[in-house]
């Protein structure tokens, strides 16, 4: 899949947000290596630390589903419809992606392409734990 049309289909998910207290909306979609997408939008709660990002949403459809081998991840993110500013991943989905992935996934913003890496240099992992 072209980078392009994966950030649409991250576009298509900010859709689907439900973001009513932050007015923020975010949609991510996720590449399996397979070639699969996982699309996924951030979910606000009026407890906001029980808010869930697009991000680890598309990561826990996929990893439901028994994927958890991916290339690439697109995020945009809107208060007004207009995607062409960059929306960041949190802390947390970095985290979560690296869980499943290795320092070279792609991120796909609307500025261009970064690797995890780039990110989260120093990312706490199993290796961490020993």
């Amino acid at each position: 899949m072209e980078r392009k049309e994966l950030f649409a289909e991250a576009v298509k998910a900010a859709e689907m947000s439900y973001s009513k207290y932050s007015g923020f909306s975010v949609g991510a979609a996720l590449l399996t290596v397979d070639g699969l997408v996982f699309k996924g939008c951030n979910i606000e709660n009026a407890s906001f630390s029980l808010t869930n990002c697009a991000e680890r949403t598309a990561v826990f459809k996929a990893v439901s589903e028994g994927y958890m081998n991916f290339s690439a991840i697109a995020i945009a993110g809107s208060s007004d419809g207009d995607f062409s500013k960059p929306c960041y991943p949190c802390g947390a989905c970095l985290q979560v992606l690296s869980e499943f992935c290795g320092d070279d996934l792609i991120i796909i913003l609307s500025d261009g392409e970064y690797k995890l890496s780039d990110f989260l240099p120093k990312r706490f992992c199993e290796d961490s734990m020993k």
